[in-house]
């Protein structure tokens, strides 16, 4: 196992975004917080799902960021595969060089 800290970033569609704030609540033996803001998706493959985003020209989303260790993070990507099968979830990791609290 790898100590190594990741920041998995998830860009989430709007009507998705409760219940992924939920599903991540739940995965509490890897997941001890997270970070969530709107994101407005841009691009050729982005779905625009309702008229105000067609109007507006980009999809209301939320992105999500978790630090986790690189294990966690792929085993948290794994279950997010089975029970988000289909919708399209965009996630990317990056190193994490340094993380803690300012006290």
């Amino acid at each position: 196992m790898t100590d190594q800290q990741v920041c998995l970033t998830l860009i989430v569609p709007r009507q998705l975004r409760e219940e992924v704030f939920d599903y991540l609540a739940e995965q509490s033996d890897l997941v001890s917080g997270f970070t969530a803001s709107h994101a407005a998706g841009h691009g050729g493959e982005v779905r625009l799902r309702t008229a105000a985003e067609r109007v507006q020209g980009h999809a209301d989303q939320a992105m999500v960021q978790v630090i986790l260790v690189r294990d966690d993070a792929t085993r948290l990507l794994d279950r997010l595969r089975v029970s988000f099968a289909g919708t399209k979830l965009v996630f990317w990791a990056t190193p994490v060089t340094e993380f803690g609290v300012i006290d």
